[in-house]
């Protein structure tokens, strides 16, 4: 059995990374795992996400939620979902104020198509000249890709 990988898409626009990945799964499974922040840590292919904390439901546009991560050193970070369309998107930043978001193509009855963006241009200056500074848009492309066969698991199961 070949090993499952996530296409990264190399013509995306300027300040952007993404990453796509057909799942055998409906768009309403896949979202569920993406609009309960307690399953980020089991999808993240970064390794940098460790836990939810804090009241968590189910995300809608403007909810808040937070997450113990680490890099190198462990630290909490709070993220405000800024898009939403039920089942087919969902996009959420935090103060360095690039965004992530996912979106959903059902293609079949249970095939649904994945992509993760990230995208620096929504951050004010201070944080495009952080993520430039850890060369986010080089690495970031290797663990949404990751993320995505975590998260095809996850789904297929």
């Amino acid at each position: 059995m070949d090993k499952v990988r996530a296409e990264i898409l190399t013509h995306t626009a300027a300040g952007t990374a993404a990453a796509r990945i057909l799942i055998s799964a409906p768009a309403r499974i896949i979202f569920d795992f993406l609009t309960d922040p307690h399953t980020h840590a089991y999808f993240d292919g970064s390794t940098t996400v460790q836990k939810a904390f804090g009241p968590m439901e189910r995300l809608a546009l403007g909810s808040r939620f937070g997450m113990r991560m680490k890099i190198y050193i462990p630290y909490r970070i709070t993220n405000t979902v800024t898009g939403f369309d039920d089942a087919s998107f969902i996009s959420w930043k935090h103060l360095g104020g690039w965004t992530w978001s996912y979106s959903l193509r059902e293609i079949g009855l249970n095939e649904t198509e994945v992509t993760e963006t990230f995208d620096l241009n929504t951050a004010p200056r201070l944080g495009q000249w952080w993520a430039n500074r850890t060369d986010s848009l080089t690495r970031n492309p290797k663990w949404m890709a990751k993320s995505l066969v975590l998260l095809k698991a996850l789904s297929e199961q």
